[in-house]
């Protein structure tokens, strides 16, 4: 299923497939307190971002993943970037990062609902699968508000050389 083209419309925001339209701000606002508690590191150079970026895009188009830039939808703001990978598997994995001025408001919750609701409507799955860092409780709510329930605990050396202490979460197909 190529996602390329897609965009999911919530209360709030525009969740749509990444383009370079985002270069700058991702590489402004992805910092390294925004990943500390995340696989990837910031970036030291754009050129990183418009890797990262032209790569999603390639994994949009071939259906293997739907990389999605958040927006506000009332003023079109950058707001963050999220993803559902792994997109043909029976076991998806989300993620999701917001900007830090943009913290405290529900948007990754917001965001990450509505992505869970497109799954619901369009992938056959078993679960969802939601790793966050064990320490990181702000972001660890957003599976719970889903219904998530944690099913291991492990440790991962990220990009920056640093141990995570990982729980995923399962998050099961809403059948209503």
């Amino acid at each position: 299923m190529n996602t390329s083209n897609l965009t999911i419309e919530t209360k709030n925001l525009y969740l749509k497939a990444i383009t370079m339209e985002c270069k700058d701000d991702a590489f402004k606002e992805f910092t390294p307190e925004i990943t500390k508690y995340m696989y990837p590191k910031s970036p030291e150079k754009i050129e990183e971002t418009i890797e990262f970026i032209e790569g999603a895009m390639k994994e949009n188009e071939a259906g293997s993943n739907f990389q999605i830039m958040i927006l506000n939808k009332e003023t079109g703001e950058y707001l963050g970037n999220g993803g559902l990978h792994h997109i043909n598997a029976r076991t998806p994995e989300l993620g999701i990062w917001i900007k830090k001025s943009a913290h405290g408001h529900g948007y990754g919750k917001e965001a990450m609902i509505a992505m869970k609701e497109w799954c619901d409507e369009n992938l056959d799955y078993d679960y969802i699968s939601y790793p966050v860092d064990k320490e990181n409780f702000a972001s660890r709510r957003i599976p719970e508000a889903m219904g998530g329930k944690v099913f291991r605990e492990f440790d991962v050396v990220n990009m920056s050389g640093n141990t995570l202490h990982e729980v995923e979460y399962r998050i099961y197909k809403n059948n209503n």
